[in-house]
């Protein structure tokens, strides 16, 4: 990994300098930009008020995607190994066909 530069992103109008590695660039400012749409989504919907508040609820909001998306990838993981072992069952018993 390369040495950390120096990045400017904004976050609701107020910006920020972060340290970043070049190659994680791109990454940062799509997390600042998906951080800034959540932020920008809950100030509109009106219903919390303050920045703090706002902050907090993008990230219970951000929080739960992430674990909602690991839970669909465990599920997904979980239907591979079921369909692995039911693979290996159907090949046994072809094998198991072929010699009698």
């Amino acid at each position: 990994m390369s040495k950390a530069e120096p990045l400017t992103i904004t976050i609701m109008d107020k910006e920020y300098r972060v340290a970043c590695p070049p190659e994680e660039k791109d990454n940062l400012l799509a997390s600042a930009a998906l951080l800034n749409d959540k932020l920008s989504e809950i100030k509109q919907q009106g219903s919390v008020i303050g920045t703090e508040r706002i902050a907090i609820m993008a990230a219970l909001n951000l929080s739960h995607e992430v674990l909602h998306g690991e839970a669909v990838v465990s599920e997904h993981d979980d239907l591979n190994q079921r369909i692995d072992a039911l693979s290996e069952r159907i090949s046994e018993s072809m094998r198991d066909i072929q010699l009698i």
